[in-house]
């Protein structure tokens, strides 16, 4: 046999060989295709919107489900409020008196008790106001010597009847211009006035703690009837209870009564709420925001609140019956809230459909009221939201 021969039948061999492969291997790729296709006929085809799961899935999932019933829930108003001091305990402290600083007898924190001296002030309206107050008297002793005399000479027809009604009218103005300055010398407490060093002690007008002060040594203050503008140089009060005032809007004032219990938390101590109850609610709504002032009143033992702070207050209100799911149960999708219904079994499968629905979200009760989406008796997802929301 010839050398060309012998190769032309190798390559002949080759080419028969390589298109044996190739009809194997496309055997074997129909092969795959009918299985792959053989399993997705198997698989149940699953309609928008709904999960299908076996049941060692659910059991995997730890899914579980509760029968959507009547619950009492417990109602709760939710509001903004703001930490202020029981102003029947309070005293705030203004100069009646213009001048300087001349001591300060009271530090921060300090217990002090009522009437008791805080600072001094050197003012010339002391010496003006124990001034006017003589002036006054002596010229009241004047008025009645010359209406005493007037009288006399008109007795003698030596003076006139206008002579003795201008007497009385300076007599009249004499007296009251006395009273005036008396009065004046009550308002700034006369027996706390040394006329002779013109210096003014301003006191404590309750028993308390010194909360604030705004006085150093050596500056001027501005008295209150000096027609300045006036600061508030100290002030005294108790931490033991404290108030909260509370704005509730008008749809919810009608659900809340005196003694209702309230609760408020702050952001210094996120973790602790404070307990009280409401013991007043406003007559009147204001007129911009439309929203109640309502006060409650918490003991403050450990002085923990402090006035000025910010705070949540959630007020109780009377429980209702009403058709409710767990709050575990709601999914929330942006500005929807989404649940799982259970729904019958099928192919060896459990069903579950996602549901939207309206809810009566309130803050401090495990419940949320069904308003429209469910109907007692259905089944809805209790646990296991999460990883059926996933597998859509």
């Amino acid at each position: 046999m010839k050398p060309t021969s012998f190769r032309s039948r190798a390559r002949s061999f080759g080419r028969v060989a390589w298109v044996a492969a190739a009809l194997v291997g496309a055997a074997s790729q129909a092969s795959c295709k009918q299985s792959q296709a053989a399993g997705e006929v198997a698989s149940p085809t699953t309609p928008p919107g709904e999960v299908w799961l076996t049941p060692a899935q659910v059991a995997e999932a730890k899914i579980k489900v509760d029968a959507v019933a009547d619950q009492d829930v417990d109602d709760t108003v939710t509001t903004s409020g703001t930490v202020t001091l029981e102003d029947t305990m309070t005293g705030h402290v203004f100069s009646p008196v213009t001048g300087r600083v001349a001591t300060i007898l009271a530090e921060y924190g300090q217990r002090v008790k009522k009437g008791q001296a805080l600072a001094v002030i050197e003012s010339p309206d002391i010496g003006s106001a124990v001034s006017d107050t003589h002036k006054a008297g002596a010229d009241l002793i004047a008025a009645q010597h010359d209406l005493r005399r007037k009288k006399d000479l008109f007795d003698q027809h030596a003076a006139s009847q206008a002579d003795v009604e201008a007497s009385e009218d300076a007599y009249r103005s004499a007296k009251a211009e006395l009273e005036r300055a008396r009065q004046k010398q009550m308002l700034l407490h006369v027996g706390n006035v040394d006329a002779v060093t013109q210096t003014y002690t301003l006191t404590s007008p309750v028993e308390g703690e010194v909360l604030l002060r705004n006085i150093n040594p050596g500056i001027e203050v501005q008295g209150q009837y000096s027609g300045g503008a006036t600061q508030e140089l100290f002030t005294i009060g108790e931490l033991d209870k404290i108030w909260v005032f509370a704005d509730i809007y008008e749809v919810d004032m009608a659900r809340i009564h005196i003694g209702a219990p309230a609760a408020v938390t702050v952001l210094t101590y996120k973790d602790k709420v404070f307990q009280g109850k409401v013991d007043w609610i406003s007559g009147s709504l204001d007129p911009n925001t439309r929203t109640a002032k309502v006060r409650c009143t918490f003991d403050n033992p450990d002085h923990l609140l402090r006035p000025q702070m910010y705070s949540t207050v959630r007020i109780a209100v009377d429980q209702k019956s009403a058709l409710a799911i767990p709050k575990e149960a709601v999914v929330h999708l942006g500005e929807y809230r989404v649940v799982f219904v259970q729904l019958p079994d099928a192919d060896g499968h459990q069903r579950f459909e996602r549901v939207p629905v309206d809810l009566d979200e309130r803050e401090g009760s495990p419940w949320v009221a069904v308003k429209h989406g469910l109907d007692a008796g259905q089944k809805v997802v209790v646990a296991g939201s999460a990883y059926l929301s996933q597998r859509l």
